[in-house]
Order: C-alpha cells, then structure tokens, then sequence
C-alpha cells in the first residue's frame, strides 16, 4: 500500500450515528429523522464552540447534552425514549462494508488507527459491538489531550505516536470538515462521502471522494 497508516474517524465514517433513533424510531415517533440530525449537529457545535474557548467537555457529556436540546427543539419527539437512545449509542451499528474492507487493509500489513473525538469507553465500547476492536492497532481519542477536531493537535496525535511525517498517513472521514482539517495538517485526506453531499472547502483539496470504505482497496 502506499501509506504505512490508515486512520479513520470513528463516528459517521465506521459507526452510523443515526442508528440509536431508528432502532427506536416506532418509540420516538414520526419526527425521529429530525431529532436524530438536530442531536448530532449540536454535538458537533458544541464540540467546536469549546475548542474555540479554549475549554473541554468530553464527548459523551456533549452527547447527552446534545440530545436534550434536540428533545427541546423536537417537543412532539417522545422524550421517555431518551435514556434507550443514549443506551443504543454505545452500541452503533457499523456500515455494512466496514469489517470486510477494515480485515483486507489489515492482511496487507499496515498500521489501523482510530482518531476520534468519542471517549475512550465509547470508542472501545463501539469496536467491541461491531467486531472490530482487534483490527486496530490503536484506538486514540481527543480526551487525551482535551481538544477536538479540527485543531491540529488532534492530527499531531498521529504523527508524533507513530514518529511518522504527515504525507505518510492516509486519514478517512466522512466529515469533509474534518477531512479538511487532516488535509491543512498534512495527511492524504480521503472523504466517504455515504450521503452523496455537495463538495466544499474547496482549499483543502482531497485525494479521493468514495462512497464508502470499498474504494480504499484500489486506491493507490
């Protein structure tokens, strides 16, 4: 292969992060699809408003947070599902073409890390549920140095626990923003665009655009 380390985002690019409402979506009722996008979009704000001020929450605490203000937002939205939906998020469900292409990368013998802005429990949490804890050689999550994606700390993650420059890791995440962030640090960013959006951030170019994990198996 031509990069020694793979790194994938956990959260929309291994694990599908609207899986814990549909698995309740006959609970939650008709508005689940708008709850479910409202909770990760604020998790995600949330995320970013603190590493702007300087100050650090973990993930799981923004999560639940999150999920509140979606409930607030979405009042028609059975708020008794709430704790099964927190429940259900420890346990994601993988993207099917996940654990094939993670075992074909790790047959070739390069290194698989995770980078994550998820909590060490719940990325482990997560791995183990889907099967996939083993494959990787690293699981590295932002609570270690409490700030997240897209600060280039959280890149440096990498580059200085493997003693690796930047052009020698292939970083995958379905978050163009955070695939821009990996590109301004160095990596060769690769976006798995599973939702078929719009390009943007358009100065921090991309290797390649996939529609999911397959593609990296022919990618040079």
């Amino acid at each position: 292969m031509a990069h020694a380390i793979y790194v994938f985002d956990a959260y929309g690019t291994l694990f599908d992060v609207h899986a814990a409402v549909r698995r309740h979506e006959a609970d939650v009722g008709p508005s689940g699809e708008l709850l479910s996008t409202l909770w990760r979009a604020k998790q995600l704000e949330y995320s970013w408003m603190l590493t702007m001020m300087g100050r650090y929450r973990d993930f799981w605490s923004l999560t639940e947070e999150a999920l509140d203000y979606a409930f607030a937002r979405v009042p028609e939205a059975n708020r008794s599902t709430r704790q099964a939906l927190l429940d259900a998020y420890w346990t994601c469900d993988v993207y099917p073409d996940v654990p094939e292409v993670i075992k074909q990368l790790k047959m070739r013998g390069v290194k698989l890390v995770i980078l994550s802005n998820g909590t060490h429990e719940m990325l482990h949490a997560a791995c183990r549920s889907a099967g996939i804890e083993d494959e990787f050689d690293d699981i590295l999550s932002v609570d270690d140095i409490r700030v997240y994606k897209p600060d280039p700390r959280v890149y440096d993650m990498v580059a200085t626990k493997y003693r690796v420059f930047p052009e020698a890791v292939s970083f995958q995440s379905s978050n163009r923003w955070d695939a821009a962030g990996a590109t301004a640090f160095g990596f060769r960013s690769v976006w798995i665009n599973r939702t078929r959006l719009p390009e943007e951030y358009d100065d921090f170019r991309l290797a390649a655009v996939l529609p999911s994990l397959d593609g990296l198996l022919t990618l040079g």
